[in-house]
């Protein structure tokens, strides 16, 4: 249990270090980081349904898609390339369907639609960061890359899950969804949302490009589509009757454990800075 314990924790903390360093340090770091985490947890969900025995994902082709979509929307973000740049995608695509017509597997329906489920789950929200991280600069009509709201999606989650832990095991009475998940509570949850949003004053006071009303509001967005994200993934593993994604992170499961939340937090956020804008 100790040595357990100690693993969490050394994993844990090298975890942080590693996406808190990338996002910080350049655009070419994350780049490089979200593309292999990109390919890598799309990886992982193929090789989950694939243990099913139900469908058959060509893991590599879906991979190579997650990684792909990342830095072709990264590229079209900072204006390195134009919407051409998406056509091999397309073709990616077009190329997942086609096979399924000469490759004879038993459940070609389910094939399809678990190997689109990858891009739209997974790919899609890790490939939308480039959107929150590059900007477009209208008086020198240049782009810029900014760190701040890539990092703070992933520290609205952190401080929601820590909250929501601690405050779960404190006073955690009511289920907030037990049939999916039967350990968190609206208790927790509440509170995971107050350590979130209380956070966001933080950033407004060091980062005031969006208002404290904004920003609580995205603290607020992150922290209701994180924890929908999390209850999807919950509900993906009962599915298929297993408790973690993978192991690739020691202690910690596999590379959906770690970003279920983000998985939903990233495109809602998206949307709802965009809605700003419109306003």
């Amino acid at each position: 249990m100790k040595n357990n314990f100690i693993q969490r924790t050394v994993t844990g903390i090298l975890f942080v270090v590693v996406l808190v360093g990338c996002i910080w340090y350049s655009p070419l770091s994350f780049g490089i980081l979200f593309t292999i985490i990109s390919a890598l947890s799309v990886h992982e969900f193929g090789h989950l349904v694939n243990q099913s025995g139900e469908v058959s994902v060509n893991r590599t082709i879906t991979a190579l898609g997650g990684a792909y979509l990342f830095l072709a929307l990264m590229g079209f973000c900072t204006q390195a390339a134009d919407s051409r740049i998406f056509l091999p995608y397309l073709g990616l695509l077009l190329y997942l369907m086609i096979t399924e017509l000469y490759l004879k597997k038993k459940n070609p329906l389910g094939n399809w639609a678990c190997s689109m489920l990858s891009q739209l789950y997974i790919a899609l929200p890790f490939a939308l960061l480039n959107v929150l991280a590059f900007h477009n600069t209208a008086e020198t009509a240049s782009v810029t890359y900014n760190p701040i709201l890539p990092l703070s999606i992933f520290v609205f989650i952190w401080l929601s899950d820590t909250g929501a832990y601690c405050v779960g095991s404190l006073i955690g009475k009511h289920r907030l969804f037990e049939r999916i998940s039967p350990k968190k509570s609206w208790e927790g949850s509440i509170g995971g949302g107050v350590f979130s949003i209380a956070s966001s004053f933080v950033f407004a006071h060091f980062c005031p490009f969006l208002s404290v009303w904004q920003w609580a509001g995205l603290a607020l967005v992150v922290v209701v589509f994180g924890t929908w994200g999390d209850l999807t993934e919950s509900l993906l593993k009962r599915q298929l009757g297993i408790k973690d994604s993978g192991n690739i992170l020691p202690g910690h499961g596999g590379m959906l454990d770690r970003f279920d939340s983000a998985l939903m937090a990233i495109p809602a956020s998206v949307f709802y800075l965009y809605v700003l804008t419109l306003l």
